[in-house]
């Protein structure tokens, strides 16, 4: 486990206090309200080649060990199992002969106490094996939980993505100015300001700039729900152990995925941990924990806007310049729950929104199979889609990524215990739905491109995409303020 600085927090008011911190390899203890998962041990059991080879793929170096440990653990659970299963027997015997001496004469008070005394005895014994069993229980279920999920023959082993394809024409001319300057002339970002009140990291949009985010929004949700999605608005916060349940966890080398975890004050209420969700991939995966869906449901596809909450470290640079990489922004997220069946039909419903939003916007962009070591821990497969951005041409060839869509499988549906009623004849009566889950749209990066790539240098203005003119009152360009 990595050695990390301790990090100070801040207190947010007499309930509450926010701490910024990476969050833990292992999951948080499960408090009595959460879902209890199902996970399929026996499979991890029969294929531990399998899964520890799909650690090292996804470099999860730390839980290369887990199906091992799992091994041995359910095998210790069986030798726990047969000592209780000899304790209880001869628990048994004992009580049938003292009901046997009880309705004879002839029995001494010493055979009965000495009776009495083993049966005793062997209570302690059997509450000593059942706390074990629960331990070794708890145990294998964790580890089980923290395994990442298993990965499609098609996915990229490594490091290297895969190019499937590209979106628009690559600009003949591109501005060289950023979108961190272009923001600024127009009046549209306020970067010092949000570092004065929030510090590095976050950011204002002002005049068109908060015009064109909330334009995006609306075209993006309006594009999906021609596609057959419903709009649902999500919470911001979730119990951390939902976030868990969803593959939310750090990679084992201290990644990049950390969260700003909300706690009740020391002792008060006794409530859950809470986190500010970094997707509505977490909400929408939730409101379905503890229930059973219907086939006749499925596929159930939502699409909804919120903010998200990334509190991701890096030094500053290319990588995190202007709104590229922030702690806080505005996403539209596209979710599913399908049946295994029809996961796929999902995922190309989820593609084909986003590359008809991109393909509108004017934006070119390379459409990525991406390799094992890119996806997160519940998914099997992820195609990535990168716009160009005129100002990042020294890294990537000035791609960067705008959205993404996985496919899940029953990874998150197990964890939180969210079960399917099969109709279908020859099938069994329940399984676990399959989720999918796609970026229609991410405001701050989408809105870096625009800026960049619409960007008329001599003019000294901004063209608005026509698809957003009609949630911007009309406006047409945005130029600099007299």
């Amino acid at each position: 486990m990595l050695a990390t600085k301790a990090l100070p927090r801040w207190k947010v008011s007499t309930n509450f206090r926010i701490v910024f911190r990476q969050s833990s390899t292992s999951l948080p203890k499960r408090p009595s309200i959460a879902p209890k998962p199902c996970i399929d041990i026996r499979h991890i059991r029969d294929n531990p080649d399998l899964y520890s080879q799909t650690c090292l793929d996804r470099n999860y170096l730390a839980l290369k060990d887990n199906p091992q440990r799992i091994i041995q653990l359910f095998k210790n659970w069986k030798q726990v199992q047969d000592s209780a299963l000899k304790a209880r027997q001869r628990n048994k015997d004992i009580l049938n002969k003292l009901k046997k001496n009880a309705s004879q004469t002839g029995t001494t008070l010493q055979e009965r106490d000495e009776l009495l005394l083993e049966a005793k005895s062997l209570k302690g014994t059997l509450d000593n094996i059942s706390s074990k069993e629960t331990e070794l229980d708890h145990e294998i279920q964790h580890l089980a939980a923290d395994l990442p999920n298993l990965t499609t023959k098609g996915t990229p082993i490594g490091k290297e993505p895969r190019l499937l394809g590209y979106i628009n024409h690559r600009p003949s001319v591109s501005p060289l100015a950023d979108h961190v300057s272009i923001g600024n002339d127009l009046d549209l970002i306020d970067f010092a300001g949000a570092s004065t009140v929030s510090g590095w990291g976050w950011y204002f949009l002002k005049n068109e700039g908060a015009l064109l985010e909330q334009a995006l929004v609306q075209y993006a949700i309006s594009v999906a729900t021609r596609h057959g999605f419903s709009v649902l608005t999500p919470p911001s916060m979730v119990y951390s152990h939902i976030a868990s349940a969803c593959g939310f966890q750090p990679r084992d080398q201290g990644g990049e995925q950390q969260s700003y975890t909300v706690t009740q004050k020391d002792g008060e209420f006794g409530k859950p941990e809470m986190t500010l969700a970094g997707t509505a991939e977490i909400p929408f995966a939730g409101i379905k924990a503890n229930t059973t869906m219907n086939e006749s449901d499925l596929p159930m596809k939502v699409i909804g806007p919120s903010r998200c909450y990334r509190a991701e470290a890096g030094a500053r640079g290319l990588e995190t310049k202007g709104l590229y990489r922030v702690h806080e922004f505005t996403k539209v997220e596209m979710f599913a729950w399908t049946t295994k069946w029809d996961s796929d039909a999902a995922f190309d419903s989820m593609l084909i929104v986003q590359k008809e939003i991109l393909q509108s916007l004017g934006l070119y962009c390379r459409i990525l199979e991406m390799p094992s070591t890119d996806l997160g821990a519940s998914a099997v497969r992820k195609i990535d889609m990168e716009a160009f951005f005129p100002s990042r041409r020294a890294k990537d060839d000035g791609f960067g990524e705008v959205t993404s869509a996985s496919i899940c499988t029953d990874y998150q549906t197990r964890r939180l215990n969210t079960r399917l009623k099969l109709t279908s004849p020859g099938q069994p009566k329940t399984e676990f739905p399959f989720t999918v889950n796609g970026t229609a749209l991410a405001v701050p990066r989408i809105l870096a491109a625009i800026l960049e790539n619409r960007w008329n240098e001599e003019g000294e203005y901004v063209e608005v995409p026509e698809v957003l003119q009609h949630w911007m009152h009309g406006i047409k360009t945005i130029k600099k303020k007299t």
